[in-house]
């Protein structure tokens, strides 16, 4: 039997991880991060499709792609989680589990940041834990996944 394949969604400026705010995202870079995450998908039995877009468009597009492909859906939105209802509603629209994931804990940032729509549309929300909150989250969907097949 296949290993689910788990889409691993991550929005704008993450490309710019181990450059962009260091102080708050961290040394490490976004390959890094693939890495991270394909090693923690190895033993749940899980496959990834890691991808990362500053684009809005090609964020649905790829979420939208995710039905009747993929078991799940771990995302970063990072800026749109603030701002995209259009996200929201593609999320829903594709009636998967999804977990949301930040790097930071958006709760102690600025005000701006503490709502998020894709909440809306997550099963969980995992932030403020840098990278091992994608190793968190690929165990969840793990769980997830195997309670619901």
């Amino acid at each position: 039997m296949a290993e689910p394949l788990i889409a691993v969604l991550n929005g704008p400026n993450l490309n710019l991880l181990g450059l962009r705010e260091p102080e708050i995202y961290g040394i490490q870079t976004l390959d890094d991060l693939e890495a991270v995450c394909a090693e923690a998908a190895e033993p749940l039995g899980l496959a990834i499709d890691f991808r990362q877009t500053n684009g809005e468009g090609e964020l649905i597009t790829w979420v939208q792609e995710c039905r009747g492909r993929a078991a799940g859906i771990i995302i970063n939105p990072a800026g749109y989680s603030h701002t995209s209802v259009a996200l929201m509603d593609a999320l829903h629209a594709v009636d998967l589990p999804v977990i949301e994931v930040h790097l930071s804990n958006i709760f102690t940032r600025e005000a701006f940041r503490h709502h998020s729509y894709i909440s809306m549309a997550a099963r969980g929300v995992i932030c403020g834990l840098g990278f091992t909150g994608y190793r968190l989250a690929l165990q969840a969907i793990a769980d997830i996944v195997e309670q619901e097949a």
